[in-house]
C-alpha cells in the first residue's frame, strides 16, 4: 500500500541506484555526486561541482489509471490516486567530456533498467509486493525544454526529460463500519396539525 511518500521514494531510488551502479572506472575519471533536487535549490547561481541530478518539474494525474481500482482492493474501497512523475536528468560538469559521458551513462542505465519493483524502491514509500514504477524516456519540445529552463534561476544545462509512471498512492484506511444514513422526520399530532 503505497502512502504519501511514493513521490519522494521513487526519486531517492532512481538517485540511488545511478549513486550506486556508477562504475568504479568512470568515478575515477569524472568523480560525481548524485543529488534528488528540490526548486528551492535551484535559485541564484548554483555550483553543484560535477553532479548528475534528477529534478521532479511536474505531476500529473495518470490519464489510464484514474479512478481504477487495484485487482487486489474490495469492490467498496475507494481507488487510489495514480500519477506521473515527470523528472529532469541533468548533468551540472566543468567539461564537455564529463558531461557527455556522464549523461550516456546514466540513459543506458535507465534503459537497461526501466522498471523499479518494490525490492528497488525505498521503504519510505510504503510498497507492496504488487506495487511496481516504470521509467520511460519522455520527449520534450525544444520550447517546452526552454520554458522549463527559463522558469529556473541557473542556466541551461544538458538534460534529459523521464515520465516514472504510474505510481499509486492509496487513500487513507477507511473507518471500520457501514456509513451512518441520517434522515430527516416531522412529527404532527393525530389531527394532521
Amino acid at each position: 500500500m503505497a502512502n504519501l511518500l511514493a513521490a519522494h521514494s521513487v526519486g531517492s531510488s532512481l538517485i540511488a541506484y545511478l549513486r550506486n551502479s556508477y562504475p568504479d572506472d568512470l568515478r575515477a575519471r569524472h568523480p560525481a555526486d548524485f543529488r534528488l533536487l528540490s526548486s528551492g535549490e535551484l535559485v541564484g547561481p548554483v555550483d553543484f561541482g560535477t553532479l548528475l541530478s534528477l529534478y521532479l518539474y511536474r505531476v500529473t494525474q495518470s490519464e489510464h489509471l484514474r479512478n481504477v481500482q487495484r485487482r487486489t482492493d474490495a469492490g467498496e474501497a475507494p481507488a487510489p490516486l495514480a500519477i506521473d512523475l515527470h523528472y529532469l536528468l541533468t548533468v551540472w560538469a566543468d567539461s564537455a567530456v564529463a558531461e557527455h559521458t556522464i549523461l550516456g551513462w546514466a540513459m543506458r542505465q535507465l534503459h537497461d533498467r526501466p522498471v523499479f519493483d518494490v525490492a528497488s524502491l525505498s521503504p519510505e514509500g510504503g510498497w507492496t509486493a504488487s506495487d511496481f514504477v516504470q521509467v520511460i524516456p519522455a520527449e520534450l519540445s525544444n520550447e517546452d525544454v526552454m520554458r522549463i529552463w527559463d522558469a529556473l534561476d541557473p542556466a541551461y544545462r544538458l538534460s534529459v526529460s523521464y515520465i516514472a509512471r504510474t505510481v499509486r498512492i492509496d487513500p487513507d484506511a477507511a473507518s471500520v463500519g457501514r456509513p451512518v444514513v441520517a434522515t430527516r422526520s416531522s412529527f404532527t399530532d393525530q389531527a394532521g396539525r
